[in-house]
């Protein structure tokens, strides 16, 4: 769900509907004794409903749509709209919601999945479904991202010095598509293990300053099997508002699954939730990842995107390791409206031994939040970084 990060939505609002009753009474007196006339004795007359037009239909749906709906075994939801950013200029895009459990229990915690497509005027397009399924009694889960996309790109070249450097900037065609499947089983309480797939498949072409890739095919398949370890004890996936989320996984990408260099990833998130004051989130993410061997270009760590970093542009910064981190307070402002601020930094670096904390990239920013659907909110942010680098993000669920 990586690009669809940098999209905003112009216009986000609802209207508040309210539904009166009435109910009728007749007081009679009979020798100073009142007495209530049932509405039985009179005849009575059928009032047919309302019709909505489109309009008022709107209007309603988004009013309805954060209400929980325990009867349902489907609880979905679907927005849509215009935005704007720098990068993708004026675009039409849709979200989705859903939350389900396979059973009706109270030990299994909610499923989730979302659906997003994308279209703008810079010829951008853009679909992906992402989810976790939690099976009864949370005894396994499958974590899945799936997305394809193309999209006329810019490109820095490799390594902090590349991106730093505003003359390096060209441009090419990307097309790719990306999927990641984790598979676990349940190993003690809140503790998750299994195996970890993934798939990436990207061709560009074009290229403005082709030599900055230094000689690397312009089209790149890499395909992975690894381990998964996980701790999750967050009361709700798309929107914590407390416990610890720990992720370590270890991929590989041999040659013997068609990549024609081999090379290995490690990565890691840690992620924290805290209520803080009434209506208050306090919310901590720190990700690492760091890749060994003949990585591919696109491959590389690259910071930046929808989740971390908001307002750099994706890739410009990339290298064979990654550090970042970032500290976000959440608060619930009045009805369903709220608002979010962070701080954040991230690095970029080959190796452990030419770590440079100089190159320490800084970040902060500014969010609206609305809830959409009960305790899944839709987020409009706004990030700065390093360069006068800053952005719009449009997105469903929270950043982390």
């Amino acid at each position: 769900m990586k690009l669809f990060a940098r999209y905003s939505l112009l216009c986000l609002g609802y209207l508040a509907a309210g539904v009166c009753s009435t109910k009728a009474q007749v007081l009679t007196e009979n020798d100073s004794t009142a007495v209530i006339a049932s509405t039985d004795s009179f005849p009575t007359q059928e009032v047919a409903p309302k019709k909505l037009n489109l309009v008022q239909k709107v209007v309603k749906y988004f009013n309805d749509s954060n209400e929980p709906h325990p009867d349902k075994k489907f609880d979905f939801g679907i927005i849509g709209g215009p935005h704007y950013s720098s990068t993708t200029k004026l675009g039409l895009g849709i979200v989705a919601s859903g939350t389900y459990r396979m059973r009706r229990d109270s030990l299994t915690q909610l499923s989730n999945v979302s659906i997003y497509g994308d279209a703008t005027t810079t010829g951008f397009l853009l679909i992906g479904v992402k989810g976790n399924n939690i099976f009864p009694e949370n005894k396994y889960r499958i974590d899945y991202d799936f997305y394809l996309y193309t999209f006329p790109s810019d490109f820095w070249g490799i390594g902090y010095d590349n991106g730093n450097n505003n003359d390096n900037k060209s441009s090419y065609n990307r097309l790719e598509t990306i999927l990641r499947i984790d598979w676990m089983a349940r190993l003690h309480k809140d503790l998750y293990g299994g195996i970890s797939t993934g798939f990436n498949w990207v061709k560009g072409s074009d290229f403005t300053k082709p030599a900055l890739l230094n000689g690397e095919p312009h089209e790149v398949i890499s395909t992975s099997l690894g381990l998964t370890l996980t701790y999750d004890s967050r009361d709700f996936i798309p929107n914590a508002a407390r416990g610890v989320y720990f992720n370590v996984r270890q991929r590989f990408f041999p040659r013997v699954l068609g990549n024609k260099q081999s090379f290995t990833r490690t990565a890691f998130i840690f992620d924290f939730y805290q209520r803080a004051w009434k209506g208050a989130i306090l919310a901590f993410d720190l990700h690492g990842e760091f890749n060994y061997g003949n990585v591919p270009w696109n491959m590389l760590a690259s910071l930046g995107g929808s989740t971390r970093m908001r307002g750099y542009y994706e890739g410009r910064y990339r290298d064979k390791s990654l550090i970042e981190a970032q500290l976000e307070l959440r608060q619930h402002i009045w009805r369903r409206n709220g608002i979010a601020i962070w701080i954040g930094a991230g690095n970029v670096f080959p190796s452990f031994s030419r770590f440079d904390w100089g190159h320490t990239l800084p970040n902060y920013g500014i969010g609206y939040r609305w809830e959409f659907k009960n305790r899944v909110n839709l987020r409009l942010d706004y990030g700065f970084g390093k360069k006068g680098q800053s952005g719009f993000l449009f997105n469903i669920n929270e950043a982390f």
